[in-house]
């Protein structure tokens, strides 16, 4: 039962939906055409007013119904596969800015966090906020010991929200999965969960410093990229305390030119860290919007970085199938690309590889056959999504992040720099990867690290050995192997017996019930069986559509 809160809040979307005029678009989903009289009863439909196009009102709808929303339709924005592009094109310009809480609430705050007055830690604490977002807002302040610094603090009462709007989300999905079937290909319970799982360490402030912390030690010294110190002494789940950059934004070009920066450069090692930070850390900064990367103006071409609430990793097995397919691409080896979607489960197993190659190609050469500066990998990616729906290829939760990530640094680049060529870039790096990989000093040093593991084990290989032989002699030897065909095959025949046995139960309950009326008997029983078989036999009947 949905519990009295969720319903207000169910209550308040339902709102915010008519308010701007979205009935008419949730109404006209093919699978809602039933419901579609419902329309009638919408006060959208009896009051004339202007109405927008239908994107800029989605995207107005979003911002107004809270954080968990306006993430949401970010992370969904760079699939254009899955939305129409004047939809797509709007929720773009999604902004994760609102008006920031009282100041002297998020001192308090703090003071509640770090469990002593503000005085004993800070010689100065600006109330006013720096900035302000839909989760946390900043504040300029300054250590007793001197250092400059920011102070980001949690939103009061965010987190039973957003818990609360994900549960909604999760509800929608599994219904959504489970009533059109169409919708499965795209697993939106998976996505909401990897989304719930981001969103939700969001909310954790001792985590991001500690992911703060990882990209810096993994960059340190480095002159493409700095990452501002952690304060972990005065961090807490709902206050982190960060050392204070001083950059210029990434979207302030006339200030990088003024200040002497390499803007070629720039966007070249932009491109340069995305790849470091996926295959050579295997830990990127996932939220590489304009809004949380700046400029050093002491340096020619040196990003600095902020928020680092969401980071991803790669299985070791994405990481290879990824690194092959962008070399694939890059190479032109449609072939290889078909047969690595296929090998690593992205596409079904009986796709023909011949058909998804040509399609591939289809999409392909007419891109390549430009200037190298004038291909956009990103429009490259979303077209082969949208050739990839023909062959029921599965969205990939864990790759949701990373496609987002990817678009975010391309499109970024191509705004320094707009003869940037993703290619010359990035080629070379996954080359030496691959190099890596296979080279004798790394397959060495697997094989090292595995040795100890080996030699844990090495005392019991006879033990196993001799039970094997023993279960071998006495005929005890079994074989365990799983199907999912099979698994389906015999859920499928468990359902067909279950209504086989409801249908002959309630024939003949029925035929029961028709020989007592026979013989005049009229009791509760006989009713009761006549009840009971046509309940039955309408079970059978409804399960076997």
């Amino acid at each position: 039962m949905m519990p009295f809160r969720s319903l207000w809040r169910l209550i308040g979307i339902q709102r915010i939906l008519l308010r701007h005029g979205l009935d008419e678009l949730i109404l006209g989903l093919p699978w809602l055409r039933p419901l579609r009289f419902l329309r009638w009863f919408s006060p959208n439909t009896w009051r004339i007013r202007h109405r927008g196009p239908r994107g800029e009102r989605i995207r107005l709808a979003l911002e107004e119904l809270g954080p968990i929303y306006v993430k949401f339709g970010q992370a969904v924005s760079t699939r254009r596969d899955l939305l129409p592009d004047d939809i797509a094109d709007e929720l773009e310009k999604l902004q994760d800015r609102v008006p920031p809480f009282a100041g002297d609430e998020a001192r308090k705050i703090v003071a509640r966090q770090l469990g002593q007055p503000l005085e004993q830690v800070f010689s100065e604490f600006e109330t006013t906020a720096l900035a302000s977002a839909s989760i946390a807002q900043v504040h300029a302040a300054r250590l007793r010991t001197g250092e400059s610094v920011v102070v980001k603090v949690l939103r009061p009462g965010i987190e039973s929200r957003i818990r609360e709007d994900v549960r909604l989300m999760a509800l929608f999905a599994g219904l959504l999965e489970r009533f059109v079937p169409e919708s499965r290909r795209l697993r939106p319970v998976a996505v909401v969960a990897e989304f719930e799982k981001t969103i939700l360490d969001e909310l954790d402030l001792v985590r991001e410093a500690a992911n703060a912390a990882e990209l810096r030690r993994h960059f340190e010294g480095s002159e493409m990229l700095y990452v501002p110190r952690v304060y972990f002494d005065w961090t807490r789940p709902k206050v982190l305390v960060v050392e204070r950059i001083h950059g210029i934004p990434v979207t302030d070009k006339k200030a990088m030119v003024q200040a002497g920066v390499d803007l070629e450069l720039l966007a070249e090692r932009g491109v340069e860290i995305f790849f470091t930070q996926v295959f050579r850390d295997n830990f990127f900064h996932a939220d590489m919007h304009p809004g949380n990367i700046f400029v050093d103006p002491h340096s020619p071409a040196r990003y600095m970085a902020v928020d680092f609430g969401i980071v991803a990793s790669l299985s070791e097995a994405d990481q290879f199938y990824l690194a092959s397919n962008l070399l694939a691409f890059f190479n032109r080896d449609y072939r290889k690309v078909a047969e690595m979607h296929v090998e690593s489960g992205w596409v079904p197993a009986d796709v023909r590889v011949e058909e998804f190659e040509g399609a591939i190609r289809a999409v392909c050469e007419p891109i390549f056959s430009k200037p190298l500066g004038e291909i956009s990998y990103g429009q490259l990616l979303l077209r082969l999504f949208q050739t990839a729906r023909r062959f029921r290829m599965e969205v990939q939760p864990q790759l949701v992040l990373l496609q987002k990530t990817l678009l975010q640094i391309e499109g970024l680049g191509r705004q320094l720099y707009p003869q940037l060529d993703l290619w010359q870039t990035a080629k070379p790096y996954l080359e030496e990867w691959f190099r890596r990989r296979v080279h004798p000093k790394t397959l060495f040093a697997k094989t090292r690290d595995q040795i100890p593991l080996w030699a844990e084990q090495l005392p019991e290989a006879p033990g196993w050995a001799l039970r094997l032989l023993d279960d071998a002699s006495r005929g005890r030897l079994e074989v365990r192997w799983r199907s999912s065909e099979l698994t389906a095959l015999k859920a499928q025949m468990q359902r067909n017996h279950r209504r086989t046995v409801a249908a002959i139960g309630g024939g003949a309950s029925l035929i029961s019930a028709s020989v007592l009326l026979g013989l005049g008997v009229v009791q509760p029983l006989t009713l009761g069986l006549a009840a009971l078989g046509g309940v039955m036999l309408g079970g059978a009947w409804w399960g076997s559509r």
